[in-house]
């Protein structure tokens, strides 16, 4: 066995991991995020919401099913780097035509294996997620002070602007693949494969429109609803966003956001979003869907949350009318989900699609589906009238 250079994950506060080169080799910088799903690490390191996070997974073993061409959630892998503890060293699946550790060298992603995991899973927890780097080849040389230097010299997350690295530059059509109902506008602020095939097996003509899109442009397109995607960076970093949808709002648009749509629809209505200790990121989160009374594991990947209160009904601060928050966190009473009763608009803090799973919460598609559908309804016999 062929033994990899050594390399070394470096935390803002000065902790250090020492393990093996693994993908490309160099230097990344990032915030350090752990995440806990098990399975789906080709979701995980396909989704734009990860960009510009090093993500270290807790399950010790990665790689094993490979890499495929059905799985990706976009057109590349997007975290900043990956940290392991034991690839893979063979791909075993039927759907497998490639292995991770290629992926990783052909997207030029720097990851490291051979850490304890655990080890900075939990430092992550007791610390909080921070910035960090991974320094392989050349870079594994370097001073510790260096290092360390060039580490706290990176980005802060906090105020962070990235849906303009993420999102496409032109818009594009899905045509529905279901009855066609409507057509709804898809703000790509780091939109997923599976949400968009999600929404057009609704009946939906989706219109995936760049995150730079105006009001104007927007109102040409003359949608019948409105989604916001997930995205990665700090939701208070992107005024633009907020003015687009209350504008929409105003205009009578359904809409339905999640993830980082949820927090942009919560600062449309006048709310304000803050940065968690150390985020929700896995396939295992239980949260309250307060309209049902059921409890639904979902798939999160978040570092930012809604500042509202969990229980009640309260006014929006922006003229929106009366609002409550519909879903909850079950681990921290973090907000997972906002329902406006005076427009027709929701969102909520998760992907409903969720994958590669859990799907307890695919049914919000359809709730949006019949939103719409209502309103469609009701204008129909208007005009009629």
């Amino acid at each position: 066995m062929i033994q990899a250079d050594p390399a070394v994950l470096v935390l803002e506060d000065g902790s250090r991991y020492t393990g093996r080169a693994w993908g490309a080799t160099g230097r990344t910088l990032g915030e350090a995020v752990f995440a806990t799903g098990m399975t789906g690490y080709q979701e995980t390191i396909t989704d734009p919401s990860y960009a510009g996070q090093i993500v270290v997974m807790t399950a010790p073993h990665i790689g094993n099913t490979g890499v495929n061409e059905e799985d990706p959630e976009s057109r590349r892998i997007w975290v900043a780097g990956f940290v392991a503890r034991d690839p893979s060293r063979v791909v075993s699946n039927f759907r497998a035509n490639g292995s991770l550790d290629d992926q990783l060298v052909r997207d030029g992603i720097v990851g490291i294996s051979g850490v304890d995991t655990r080890a900075v899973t939990r430092r992550l927890r007791d610390a909080g997620s921070m910035r960090s780097g991974v320094f392989s080849g050349a870079d594994a040389a370097l001073d510790p002070e260096e290092q360390l230097a060039l580490v706290r010299a990176g980005a802060s997350m906090s105020g962070l602007n990235l849906t303009a690295q993420v999102s496409v530059t032109e818009s594009y059509r899905l045509p529905a693949t279901a009855e066609r109902i409507g057509s709804v506008a898809v703000l790509d602020l780091g939109v997923k494969t599976s949400t968009l095939n999600n929404l057009a097996a609704r009946g939906f003509d989706v219109h995936v429109l760049p995150q730079s899109v105006t009001p104007a442009e927007l109102a040409e397109l003359a949608p019948d609803a409105i989604f916001y995607s997930n995205g990665p960076g700090d939701p208070a970093a992107s005024d633009a966003h907020v003015a687009l949808l209350q504008g929409a709002l105003r205009d009578g648009l359904p809409f339905f956001g999640i993830c980082f749509g949820n927090q942009l629809f919560g600062r449309a209505l006048g709310l304000s979003t803050y940065k968690l200790p150390f985020g929700h990121r896995g396939i295992n989160q239980p949260v309250l869907d307060k309209t049902t009374g059921r409890v639904e594991i979902t798939s999160q990947n978040h570092g930012f949350a809604v500042d509202a209160p969990i229980d009640g009904v309260f006014d929006s601060p922006a003229g929106f009318g009366r609002v409550e928050v519909s879903h909850f966190s079950l681990n921290d009473n973090v907000v997972e989900g906002l329902r406006a009763l005076d427009i027709p608009a929701f969102s909520v803090q998760y992907p409903p699609e969720a994958a590669s799973g859990p799907h307890d919460a695919n049914h919000l598609f359809d709730r949006f589906r019949d939103l719409v559908l209502e309103l469609l309804a009701g204008s129909t016999q208007k005009d009629a009238q």
